[in-house]
């Protein structure tokens, strides 16, 4: 390890005052992200389609039936 610290000198760093403070007009100004103007126009449609929610029941259903009857046989 080469024992120098990754941050940059605050000495040496353009766009900084003395003590570390940033001038005005040095970053971009403050955006409103958090207003109900922000995200898509249109209502996204919520949940899953039906087929393959339709197609996941049914996998289901085959596998515990597969462990069901995989009980009985080896129990019998």
């Amino acid at each position: 390890m080469s024992g120098h610290s990754p941050d940059p000198d605050p000495r040496k760093t353009p766009g900084l005052e003395p003590g570390g403070g940033v001038p005005p007009g040095e970053t971009p100004p403050a955006e409103s992200g958090t207003g109900t103007e922000t995200g898509p126009r249109h209502k996204a449609k919520g949940g899953w389609a039906k087929g393959p929610t339709v197609i996941i029941g049914i996998v289901v259903v085959l596998v515990v039936a597969f462990f069901v009857a995989y009980a009985v046989i080896v129990a019998g």
